[in-house]
Order: structure tokens, then sequence, then C-alpha cells
């Protein structure tokens, strides 16, 4: 019975304890009436902030991006989560600053996968992450809308692998092009006798289009639909319209419809145009407000960029390339400025833990001076709004405070509106997880009561342990064991079953992993361990996991099987990489949350 109720929309108002600026929430009923609306908000406005709810993220505590992660990393496991999870939510908010007003105009759309127009594609599936949904379902998510109403979408990718099945039906005008070769068959089409024959078929047996007269001409290559525009003694008569129909039984076919004047052949005409056009609308869904903001060439404003944008790319553009410079590629060619605000609040340097949305505009708020007044389009319209996608408007007061504090001017002329201004420059198309990286090497900046960097090679990764040792109980056990901990060296848990060690000496890590290989035998705890099963591996390891497909709960799991495949093909020339991380003791996971 509780998760009856939970999911149900009618105690959506008893988890709304405090008031929420509005939102108008959009569904597949009035999302043909909301385009229109939205595309005339992205274009008057400035920006464009995007926030996304998602069923889930990450499918194991070390899956997630953590302080250890370089940007390829980082992007793999983005990629990963974008490749099993799916939108259930997504806001949208033009908006712009005037007289240090923000005035913002946000969306809210609930998708649902689904195929509103059979053309061949397979069908959706995608995993949930019980957190995810539960955390939705406190907000009063009603799913039963979602899935019964949620809009529908397809990819680029996918409606250009759908084009065959949804193709122009109308042939009249239009010049077509076959890459078939010439075949014999299509010299039927060449000579009068064929037309000859259907013009007697159309005699013993009239088909109709509608309430038109028509004769159907069976045709098996996109060869032979272009030859039959071409026949001449079709294009003697005035009045007829030809029309492509689908080949539901494995034979496609031409419709050749007479109309009994010029008129009515305009008329029908229009009709054919306007079932594509609706057609065409049903096959792109919500790509269509995708595509609005990517024409708009409006600065894009996130909170996450790296998530939320391998979620776009993979929904709506294409499948994410295998690489970090690939993905940056493809993306900036869609949205040519993106803008983390996750990247501003690092610039100021003084919360480099506040990714919580609310939290970073208390903390704002109660230590500047950067009140911003917030004038919402749908104040009055309480029928049409809700609390849903509230994320959003966060993201742009926060955006917009930062700014204020960083004295970045957000009032752009109406002839500059695609064009960035000069102080955002350098902090645009920076793809932030949650912290932020230095675009031309593998940096991550990670604070401890300062900022320290450590080489990806002095980086060892610990598991076969016995299960429930901390990270203080292996630091402990580690210590002056071996020369190689008579120096300074951290421990921290990865998740359950994995910990990294990281070595502040150069060199000390090789010497390490070269103990554990050797099979060197000690006398204290540290050899009991070695005895009763501790493995280790560097970070190479943990970069073939991230590549693999090989993703278990358990990241000592992954990291015993990579390294199985490393000793089979141990011949290989792993590639080296001059890489440097920073590292943290308050970033690391918190078991206790887990």
């Amino acid at each position: 019975m509780y998760f009856r109720r939970y999911f149900c929309s009618l105690t959506a108002a008893g988890h709304r304890r405090h008031y929420q600026r509005p939102v108008k929430q959009v569904i597949k009923s009035n999302f043909p009436e909301t385009l229109s609306e939205i595309k005339e908000s992205i274009f008057s406005s400035d920006f464009v902030a995007v926030s996304l709810q998602e069923t889930g993220s990450y499918s194991a505590p070390w899956q997630k991006c953590l302080p250890i992660d370089t940007d390829e990393t980082a992007y793999l496991k983005a990629k990963r989560a974008a490749e099993r999870f799916q939108i259930l939510q997504f806001s949208v908010c033009p908006f712009s600053v005037k007289a240090s007003k923000l005035i913002a105009n946000p969306y809210n759309f609930q998708l649902f996968p689904r195929h509103e127009v059979k053309v061949g594609m397979p069908s959706y599936s995608f995993s949930c992450q019980s957190s995810s949904l539960a955390s939705m379902a406190q907000e009063g998510f009603d799913f039963n809308a979602c899935i019964y109403n949620g809009i529908s979408y397809m990819s680029r990718a996918q409606e250009s692998a759908a084009t065959v099945q949804t193709r122009s039906v109308l042939l009249n005008g239009g010049s077509l092009q076959s890459t078939s070769a010439l075949s014999v068959a299509d010299c039927a089409f060449e000579v009068a006798d064929y037309l000859i024959s259907s013009l007697r078929k159309l005699v013993e047996r009239c088909e109709n289009y509608g309430s038109r007269p028509s004769l159907i001409i069976d045709v098996c290559s996109e060869r032979q639909v272009q030859l039959t525009s071409e026949v001449q003694a079709l294009k003697e008569f005035v009045n007829i319209v030809l029309v492509r129909r689908p080949a539901k039984t494995g034979v496609e076919a031409v419709q050749v419809v007479l109309t009994s004047s010029e008129e009515d052949k305009n008329l029908l005409v229009k009709e054919i145009q306007d079932l594509e056009e609706e057609q065409k609308r049903l096959v792109s869904g919500f790509r269509e407000v995708i595509d609005l903001i990517s024409t708009s060439q409006r600065p894009v404003v996130v909170h996450n960029s790296l998530k939320d944008f391998a979620f776009i790319h993979e929904k709506f553009l294409a499948p994410l390339p295998p690489t970090t410079n690939e993905f940056s590629s493809s993306l900036l060619s869609v949205f040519p400025h993106i803008l983390d605000v996750n990247h501003l609040m690092k610039e100021l340097g003084l919360f480099d833990q506040m990714n919580n949305l609310s939290s970073a505009i208390s903390y704002l708020d109660s230590r500047f001076s950067a009140s911003i007044d917030m004038e919402v389009s749908y104040e009055e319209k309480t029928d049409c709004v809700d609390v849903h996608g509230h994320s959003v408007t966060k993201v742009c007061q926060l955006f917009v405070k930062l700014c204020s504090i960083l004295k970045i001017s957000l009032e752009i002329p109406e002839e500059g509106r695609t064009q960035l201004p000069a102080l955002l420059q350098c902090s645009s198309n920076m793809f932030c997880s949650s912290d932020v990286r230095d675009p031309c090497n593998d940096d991550v900046r990670i604070w401890t009561s300062k900022s320290r960097t450590v080489s990806l090679r002095n980086l060892v990764f610990l598991w076969g342990f016995r299960r429930g040792m901390s990270a203080q109980d292996l630091k402990d056990v580690l210590c002056n064991s071996h020369d190689v901990f008579s120096e300074e060296f951290d421990v921290k848990m990865v998740d359950r079953t994995c910990a990294i060690v990281v070595f502040w000496t150069p060199g000390f890590s090789k010497s390490f992993l070269g103990i554990i290989d050797s099979g060197e035998v000690f006398s204290n705890k540290l050899g009991n361990m070695i005895f009763e099963g501790l493995k280790a591996a560097d970070y190479e390891t943990y970069r073939r996991v991230c590549k693999s497909d090989f993703w278990k709960p358990d990241l000592a799991e992954c990291l015993a099987q990579a390294t199985d495949e490393t000793k089979v093909f141990s011949g290989a020339k792993m590639q080296q990489e001059k890489s440097v991380i920073c590292w943290n003791n308050d970033e690391m996971i918190n078991l206790d949350e887990l």
C-alpha cells in the first residue's frame, strides 16, 4: 500500500511543503501548442538553462564520477550511464537579465520513449536506479502520467535510419535520386505496354485513393519509382498526383491518383503534405525542442555538463562516440556555447563541495550581496503549472548570482545574442562532472588543506583484503610494514571491496607493485594479507576497466578480471600517458551513505 500511494498523483500535493516558483508542465496533449510558445521564448531570450531528471546515474558506488577520475574515465562513466538510463523529465528555461532582474520562462517536459509511428525501429529498454525513483516519488512525481502521457522522441540518428520508412509519399515535383543499378525489370517502365496493362487493370477493377479514382503500379526498387514518375504517358495527364504506397507485404507500389481539377489536385497535395508533417512531428517528438535550442545558438547553462550532455547526445543526437575529443567535437557542432555553473563556482574557490543547487544559492546569499529578483511568466497561470522541474530555475538563479559576484555583465544587446560576453568565453565548453579540469591535460583539482597534485603513476588500487576493513585499518597495517611505507602515503576506500593508495614519494608505487607480483614472503601483517589474497594494480588497469564492458558492482572483481587479461596479453605494449590528478582526503565515498 505504501508504494501504491507513493506513486499516485493524488499524493503529490502533500509533498509540496514550501512554495516553489511555478513551472509550466508539458505532456503529450499540450506539447504541440507549447512548441510555438517555447520557440518564441528561446529566440527572445539571451540564455537557455536545462536540467534533467533521469531514472538513474550509476549502478554501483565506484561507477559514479570520483576525484580519482581523469577526463577520459569520467567521460566513460557518463557514457555508460547515458546508455543505460533514461530521461523522464527535461526542464528548459529560456532567460535574460534586464536591469538586475532575472526574466525566466521555465518549462518542464515529461518524457517517455515509445514509437508513435511504426517504422521498424527496435523497442526501447532502459535501467532504473531505485534511489532515483524513490526521490522522484517523494517529490510527488506521477509515474503513471509519465508513462501514458509522456512525450516520445527519436534521435537524429534514429530518424535518419528510419528515413526509408518515413520518406515522402508525394512524388510530384520532387527530384528523385536512386542509387540502385539499372536492371532488366526496369525496362518495363520505359515502354507503353506496361502502362497499357495497368490501365486495363483500372478499367477491369477501379481502385480509389480516398474518394478519388486511382491505379496502382507495382515496383520493386527505388529506381523503378523514379522511372514511374518519368513515364511520358503519365506526364500528359495534368491533374494526376503520384503517391508512394508503403511496402506492407514486401511489395512497394506507386499509386496514380486522378483529381477532378487543378484546385482538387492542390487540395490533395496539401492534405498529403499535412499528413507528412504530422508524421514527422510524431517521429521527432521532444527532439524538436533540442533542435530549437541548437538553431537559436543561445548559450546553454547547466549544473553538470558532462552528465547532462552525455544524456542529451545519446538520446537526441546520436550514439556517444568512444573518446572525449570526438564527444566534444560532435556536441559543440550542435551547441557552440555550454556554460557549467560548477566551473564558475570553482573559479570563486570558496565552496568546492557545494554541488547542491539550493545549498550553493544559500551560501552565496549569506556571504555576498548579490540579490537577484526573478520574474516568472506563469505567476498568474496556476492551472498549467507545478513545482516539478523547479531545479532549472535554481540553475538560472545560481548562474546569475555567480556572474554578478564575478562582475560579468549578462545584459546582452539583441544583435549579439548568439555571442558570449567576453568574460564568459574562457569559462565556456568546460565539461564538468563534479570537479573542474584543465582542458589541456588530465588534471583533476581536489583539495585538502591545500591543493596537491599526484601523478597517476603514484596511485595503486588494492583489493582482496578482509571485508569490513576501513581505510584507517589498511593504513595501520601498511604503515612501516615495508620501506615503501616508511614515507608519507595515504589510503582511501573506493568502494567496500577496493581501496586506493597514494604514494607521495615518486617510484614507491612501482616498488610496491613489484613486491605484490614477486610473491616475496613477509612475517608481518602485510605478508599475511598477501598470503590471504591481497592484490594490487596500477591506474592503467583501472582505465582498462572503464573502457571495457566488464562492469560489475564490486570494483575488485573488475580489477581482477582486467589483471587476468593483462597477464594473458602481457606482451602487448601498454599506452603510456603523462597524467596527473590532485588528491583530496575529503571527497572520497562515505561508506556510511551507501
